[in-house]
């Protein structure tokens, strides 16, 4: 027979499993831009889909999940959807490999500390096109991020990538530790804000633009499902 202990041990986990247990989150992904985009997700599974203007796809995730959401642009795809892409690029439609940088980034951890979604937009890596993340039916703070604003169009000119269809974050261009947050500069007291991160910050001030953004670039919400658009 089992003691005591033991019944109690196997009611509490009992307990745990169905207080933390969280249905998967959808993720609506919507294309407002005036052309076709090919987004894409990574983080286990890798997935990738075409979208007209105006389309939209559901996509599902369990708590847990950790992962990026990202558009693709002027790609050129096969019947077998081998091909590639001018930006984001990740090795045919249903993509086998992270998007190529510089892409707008929506990245997510699902039930994370304290059973919250954290969420973001980062542009750590550079931009490609605008995006958002706004959270349905969630509790918490559940604000929108987003960076709505072309960064393409106020690119300077040794950030420039793709012939203009995308702009590379600094880190990107110059693999410089003082830009990439690396070797001395891996410590937030010392990698600061530099004045190629405060273009893309003072543009889209709720998304990352540099590897410490942390304070004023994540969100939390809980038990929330997500709309990412394209072109918000």
């Amino acid at each position: 027979m089992a003691s005591f202990t033991q019944h109690a041990i196997t009611a509490l986990a009992l307990l745990a499993t169905q207080y933390f247990t969280v249905e998967a989150a959808k993720f609506t992904i919507v294309n407002r831009c005036p052309y076709k985009v090919w987004p894409a997700t990574g983080g286990a599974p890798w997935e990738g889909w075409a979208l007209e203007p105006q389309q939209s796809i559901d996509v599902y995730r369990d708590a847990g999940w950790s992962g990026r959401f990202w558009a693709r642009t002027e790609c050129n795809f096969n019947q077998a959807g081998e091909g590639g892409c001018k930006t984001g690029d990740c090795n045919g439609l249903s993509c086998r490999a992270g998007g190529a940088p510089p892409a707008s980034l929506a990245e997510f951890t699902l039930a994370g500390f304290g059973g919250m979604d954290f969420y973001d937009v980062s542009l750590v890596d550079g931009f490609n096109i605008p995006v958002s993340v706004r959270s349905q039916g969630g509790s918490g703070s559940c604000r929108e991020t987003s960076c709505k604003f072309n960064i393409n169009s106020v690119c300077p000119p040794e950030l420039q990538d793709k012939g203009g269809a995308a702009c590379k974050s600094a880190c990107l261009a110059f693999g410089d530790p003082k830009y990439c947050c690396t070797g001395d500069f891996n410590d937030p007291n010392r990698c600061k804000p530099t004045h190629y991160s405060e273009l893309f910050h003072n543009h889209c001030p709720d998304a990352y633009s540099y590897a410490y953004d942390d304070l004023r670039a994540t969100f939390t919400c809980s038990r929330a499902d997500y709309t990412i658009t394209f072109c918000p």
